[in-house]
């Protein structure tokens, strides 16, 4: 597929999986801009986050995201915000993503320039990470979100965790943003068929990269409560080092040692057909996934991409 125009996709995610008729209006808001298309979007009850998938012209994508985020800083109050995933803003995480046209360094200068957006018109104290990131070692997602919302406040004060651009303290209801540019990650989440938190925890302590795990790989174990589900939450961070049937089999494994097994495997967010080349999907028991949740289905859908 080929695409004469720039082309990146952005997948914003918000601190709000709950309100469901709230995502709905957030939708309409960013979709509406000329030059952008929503892809898809999901939410969370127990993460209480929602997941939306933007792609179109650099511009486009950037007076859409800004749509979001002002949404998000009249009707999300972190104050009163609980949930199983970590997260610092109302807006946790903003990537921008190159598909054509453009690479990752041109989308890395796109968030920045996002970024000073953000912090000048709406006073929201900015991290830029990935590849965006100008200072060393915040191009770790997981530290700039370390201590939460809850920790966000004292962390702000210290010299060294003073935001890339904007005011030293939070705003007060959004947090903080965090912006930045990556190349395409895979969010995948695993099911334990029984309810062990206990379990999920050492699962994803073990084939956490960090943790000395599997290669490109992020996890939690999170606390399913309202289907009595224990879950491993995963981020492939590279998917041609590691892809998510190899996650998979990896947790299948672990989860054994537990008399466990992987129930059912959901993968959030669009990946690009190239992540799941070789997955078997009915092994890997993604019961609720199809072909339309690929993302160059939905460019095509959308007329973003054409053929040769």
């Amino acid at each position: 597929m080929v695409n004469a125009q720039p082309l990146i996709e952005s997948v914003p995610n918000f601190s709000e999986g709950r309100d469901l008729r709230l995502l709905e209006r957030l939708a309409v808001t960013m979709d509406k801009i000329s030059g952008v298309s929503l892809l898809d979007y999901s939410a969370d009850y127990d993460h209480n986050r929602s997941v939306y998938t933007l792609a179109g012209k650099p511009e486009s994508v950037k007076e859409a995201l800004f749509n979001g985020l002002v949404f998000a800083t009249e009707h999300i109050d972190l104050n009163r915000h609980q949930g199983a995933h970590p997260r610092i803003g109302a807006v946790d995480v903003t990537p921008f993503i190159p598909i054509s046209g453009v690479d990752l360094a041109a989308c890395g200068m796109i968030a920045r320039s996002f970024g000073e957006d953000i912090a000048r018109e709406l006073q929201i104290p900015v991290y830029l990470y990935g590849q965006a990131a100008i200072i060393k070692g915040r191009d770790n997602l997981s530290e700039l979100r370390r201590g939460n919302y809850e920790g966000l406040a004292a962390r702000l004060q210290t010299e060294e965790w003073w935001p890339d651009f904007g005011p030293r303290h939070p705003h007060p209801t959004f947090g903080a943003a965090v912006i930045g540019s990556r190349f395409y990650l895979i969010a995948i989440n695993f099911n334990l068929n029984r309810y062990d938190l206990e379990a999920a925890r050492a699962i994803a302590r073990a084939i956490r990269a960090s943790s000395g795990g599997v290669e490109a790989v992020k996890s939690i174990a999170v606390d399913l409560h309202s289907h009595g589900v224990a879950q491993v939450s995963c981020n492939l961070l590279d998917y041609r080092i590691t892809s998510p049937s190899e996650v998979f089999a990896r947790v299948s494994e672990l989860a054994a040692g537990y008399n466990l097994a992987v129930a059912e495997t959901e993968i959030i967010g669009l990946p690009p057909q190239a992540s799941l080349n070789g997955c078997d999907w009915q092994l890997m028991k993604m019961t609720n996934f199809s072909p339309r949740q690929i993302l160059e289905t939905q460019l095509a859908e959308h007329g973003l991409l054409k053929k040769e």
